[in-house]
């Protein structure tokens, strides 16, 4: 029979039988090939008879163990193998060609070229199984930052505020207020003895505002919180306070002279005085008892 022939098919492997078919069966338990007269365990008396069932029934009771154990005995291809965890690398990893590196930091899988920490930027990346830090987690620690660093100047500026102050300070005082008169913008609508003249900066990590700081004068009349309102409209801050949401994206009220985090319910002319500086912090969380 020629050669070629006899490559397409296969001789039946019963001891006695030996012919040759050219689709011949294969025995699931046996793994052997057979003609069609000896296709069934009983025709070819197969040594390890009923092992394809037992499989199946394992297969059946415990799919996702079976499924696992039989992926491990494969041999990697580009259908089973993974990619380089690089976001630019598209190399197959875990395959007879290219084995796969664990980088212990990040927890991800690399090729050989970007096995190494330096290679893949590792320092910027989120270690896998680790908790993912959210953008409110991220903003409520800068924000708790910024207020610390806040108060600190806040108890500078108490040091050079609280004592008496000297003729000569009180003075200086007058002609700082008076150029920030001068200087301060707000609605004509406020009679002029009900404003109250102030600095107010926006905390440059925690708020993003076209104007960095400005001078303005306010009702004193008016809540802490309706100030808030006219100061983010001023430093062309972003406020959200009146939507609703979460501590992360609130704005709120730092008096630097008081040291302290302002409540919305508060009045202007009971906390603040003329000339302080107030500062708006965003997820800095509710006031502290």
């Amino acid at each position: 029979m020629d050669q070629e022939i006899l490559s397409v098919g296969g001789t039946c492997q019963y001891l006695t039988c030996e012919n040759y078919d050219f689709l011949p069966f294969r025995c699931e338990s046996c793994r052997g090939r057979f003609c069609q007269d000896h296709r069934t365990e009983a025709g070819h008396k197969c040594a390890h008879a009923g092992e394809w069932a037992k499989r199946r029934f394992q297969q059946q009771s415990h799919p996702t163990s079976f499924s696992s154990s039989n992926s491990s005995n494969q041999k990697p291809t580009t259908i089973t193998a993974t990619q380089c965890s690089h976001p630019q690398c598209k190399t197959f990893i875990d395959t007879l060609n290219s084995v796969g590196v664990v980088c212990s930091t990040c927890n991800r899988k690399y090729c050989l070229k970007h096995r190494i920490p330096e290679d893949h930027e590792c320092s910027k990346i989120v270690p896998l199984g680790a908790r993912q830090s959210s953008g409110a987690t991220s903003q409520t620690d800068k924000a708790r930052a910024a207020l610390g660093r806040l108060k600190i100047w806040g108890k500078e500026k108490q040091a050079a505020v609280l004592p008496k102050p000297k003729p000569s300070t009180a003075a200086s005082r007058v002609v700082a207020l008076n150029q920030l008169k001068k200087s301060a913008k707000g609605d004509e609508k406020v009679p002029l003895d009900k404003r109250i003249y102030l600095h107010v900066e926006a905390e440059a990590n925690t708020t993003t505002s076209k104007l960095p700081k400005g001078a303005f004068w306010y009702n004193k009349t008016w809540s802490v919180g309706r100030l808030l309102d006219d100061a983010a409209r001023g430093l062309q801050v972003q406020n959200v306070n009146n939507r609703g949401g979460g501590e992360e994206d609130r704005l709120r009220v730092f008096h630097v002279e008081g040291g302290r985090l302002l409540e919305f319910s508060e009045k202007a002319e009971d906390v603040l005085g003329q000339g302080n500086t107030i500062v708006l912090l965003r997820g800095v969380g509710p006031v502290e008892a």
